[in-house]
């Protein structure tokens, strides 16, 4: 199968078109953004799709990163995605950051306990823990530094994650230490999302609400006639 995998939700934005079948990526683009996800994005998918030397209807199915991560990238990523798999008639689901985090991390670490620590901004640290497998333990959650760090001491495993030295930092110990960027590479969620079940559409995974709310101030009063 081949699919084209988004990710969005960090500084980062990149595309990939993997093959599954063979286990091999086939071209990739990628910038280094900060901001302005929804400008680049469909310039970074065709230039993936143009280094695989395939169209869009050799697609069979869309990956793409739901977060946590930034708000706007998020939805941009996965507006997108669900956009392709509409226009296409092929699945897209969606890969956490903390699991791609995770992945990226077990090519080193394979057969540990992981807990991904990503910084969210405002002293919120966005934390998942992952067993000797690969799966998932629990429901991923947002907490402060100090609490992320009497976890990471509990969990005396690796910790991985653009928040894994502030982590370390607070609990003043040493841990092992994976992969520590605010994502993972495109591959890997690639990877990840060949290997998924198709299920519901894929939608942002948020752990705090958005910092932009209606100002209640402003809404008018209703009339009564």
């Amino acid at each position: 199968m081949i699919l084209l995998a988004i990710d969005t939700a960090s500084a980062l934005c990149a595309a990939c078109v993997y093959d599954s079948d063979a286990d091999r990526e086939l071209g990739r683009s990628v910038l280094d953004l900060g901001k302005g996800h929804a400008e680049h994005l469909m310039a970074v998918v065709d230039e993936a799709l143009a280094q695989a030397a395939v169209g869009f209807d050799a697609l069979g199915r869309i990956v793409v990163s739901v977060g946590p991560g930034s708000f706007t990238g998020v939805r941009v990523g996965v507006a997108t995605a669900r956009g392709f798999a509409l226009a296409l008639n092929i699945p897209a689901v969606g890969v956490t950051t903390l699991e791609a985090v995770a992945a990226e991390t077990r090519q080193s670490f394979a057969g540990k306990r992981i807990m991904v620590t990503l910084d969210g901004g405002r002293g919120e640290i966005n934390v998942g823990f992952f067993d000797e497998t690969g799966d998932q333990v629990g429901k991923p959650l947002v907490t402060n530094l100090d609490e992320a760090a009497r976890l990471a001491t509990a969990h005396d495993g690796v910790i991985a994650g653009s928040a894994a030295a502030m982590v370390a930092g607070a609990a003043d110990r040493t841990f092992p230490t994976g992969s520590t960027g605010a994502t993972a590479d495109i591959c890997v969620y690639a990877r990840l999302g060949a290997a998924k079940a198709v299920g519901e559409k894929p939608k942002p995974l948020y752990l705090r609400e958005a910092d932009a709310k209606p100002q209640a101030g402003f809404v008018l009063p209703r009339i009564q006639s």
